[in-house]
């Protein structure tokens, strides 16, 4: 389950829209979109110079992100003889900053040109991957926890500038479906991204592994300079201070119900992956009986799983509402928390992490597509980072005293009481359902 709702980094910049006459074409460097056609959306989308462009750099990401985390992963795994706290440490190594650097993050990608933003992320996260590298073969293998830190720093202002210009740029009517297909690119890389940095560690070792993750940043970085120039932001003429800002930002959440309640949700998942993320590896050595490589497999599962749910979502992406694919994404993933607490089947457990990809897809592309149709343009990077400190902040502490709670309570304890949260975090939801149709016609005033 090593997924971050939020910090599977959206940045998506596609096209740009303007309101214009039926027929009229808008043309870019890249593509001609026309507006009020009866034309396939999906089909425009894969069309998209700067769609692809995106897709190209998030491949490249996802290569070097998982290339590093089972690297780093089966390294101190195999230096520690699999200690439970050192584990744990790499778990909030990578999470963490999201709790410490969301807010302010948010609040500069609110400020910042958004392309710009990406590229200098994808290129400091390089450098300081090689950096590593140079500290690793000088002997001190203690730096390799840095790897995970540093990136995870730069993805809070990288990842908010992502969803900022899918917000500017995308038709709502395409989010959804956007949203699915950037989705399985995680999905397809959720099955080939445990083999392949696996087998990266096993074949050429840390220091290799390390080489081809500032590799791929760097790849990343060079695909997202095809995207078009940004366009000169409203902030930047701006005179409010960044103090300011940060309180507007907060302001806005609480004065929004549906996304007070997306918080309070997000708090109780955030909880409930914590306990599990940093403790599935023990769920294969010990309650299975496997070898720790086998811990490919299981996220194999959950990979297939993903795949066919965010096709099934690309599918249904225009006729089911967010908080809808979201609430069946929770009921799902705590009866897969179940199931894995309990089982001590190996096929079992696989159809476990099977139903639990199957609904992720659900509650990723329902919480994103959520925030972004509720949300003014403007404030897209505060409310992402006020939202993702929530689900991140707990997650964290979690995660922090799961080796400990593993010593003192037992591995079905634990995954049952994040089933329970799940259902929680549920809870807190329902409510929005009654807020459809309230927030819809706000957001018509606000268009005219």
């Amino acid at each position: 389950m090593i997924i971050v709702f939020l910090s599977f980094g959206m940045s998506c910049q596609y096209c740009c829209c303007t309101v214009l006459p039926p027929v009229q074409k808008i043309r870019r460097r890249f593509f001609v979109l026309e507006e009020k056609l009866p034309v396939d959306h999906s089909t425009k989308l894969f069309g998209n110079r700067v769609f692809q462009a995106i897709i190209i750099s998030g491949v490249f990401l996802q290569i070097g992100i998982w290339v590093r985390n089972f690297a780093v992963l089966l390294f101190i795994m195999e230096k520690t003889n699999g200690d439970p706290f050192a584990v744990s440490l790499i778990s909030v190594a990578e999470f963490a900053p999201i709790f410490i650097f969301s807010f302010i993050g948010g609040t500069f990608a609110d400020r910042w040109r958004p392309k710009r933003t990406m590229v200098w992320c994808d290129i400091l996260s390089a450098i300081s991957v090689f950096a590593v590298l140079v500290t690793l073969i000088l002997g001190s293998w203690h730096i390799v926890f840095f790897a995970t830190l540093i990136s995870a720093i730069l993805s809070q202002f990288s990842q908010p500038s992502g969803m900022k210009l899918f917000k500017m740029h995308l038709p709502e009517e395409q989010m959804q479906v956007g949203m699915s297909v950037y989705q399985t690119v995680f999905a397809i890389f959720m099955v080939l991204g445990p083999i392949l940095g696996t087998f990266a560690f096993q074949a050429f070792g840390i220091n290799l592994s390390i080489a081809i993750t500032g590799t791929a940043f760097l790849l990343s970085a060079a695909a997202l300079t095809f995207l078009p120039s940004d366009r000169k932001m409203e902030e930047e003429s701006g005179t409010t201070s960044l103090l300011s800002e940060m309180k507007s930002g907060i302001k806005y959440v609480l004065g929004k119900k549906e996304l007070s309640l997306l918080g309070l949700c997000f708090l109780a998942a955030g909880l409930g992956i914590g306990f599990i993320q940093p403790l599935s590896i023990f769920l294969v050595t010990e309650q299975l009986g496997l070898a720790k490589e086998n811990l490919q497999w299981l996220l194999t599962a959950n990979g297939i799983g993903m795949i066919l749910g965010g096709a099934v979502v690309m599918i249904f992406a225009k006729t089911v509402a967010p908080q809808r694919l979201l609430a069946v994404g929770m009921v799902g993933n705590a009866i897969g928390f179940a199931i894995m607490g309990l089982s001590v089947n190996l096929w079992l457990t696989l159809g476990a992490q099977f139903l639990n990809g199957l609904m992720l897809p659900c509650i990723q592309i329902g919480i994103n597509t959520m925030i972004l149709q509720r949300t003014e343009a403007t404030f897209i990077g505060r409310v992402n980072g006020i939202l993702s400190p929530l689900f991140t902040g707990a997650m964290v502490l979690t995660m922090s005293v799961a080796g400990i709670l593993k010593e003192q309570f037992s591995l079905v304890a634990i995954f049952e009481a994040a089933a329970v949260l799940f259902i929680i975090g549920l809870i807190f939801i329902l409510p929005l359902y009654n807020l459809k149709e309230e927030t819809k016609q706000k957001g018509i005033e606000l268009g005219e």
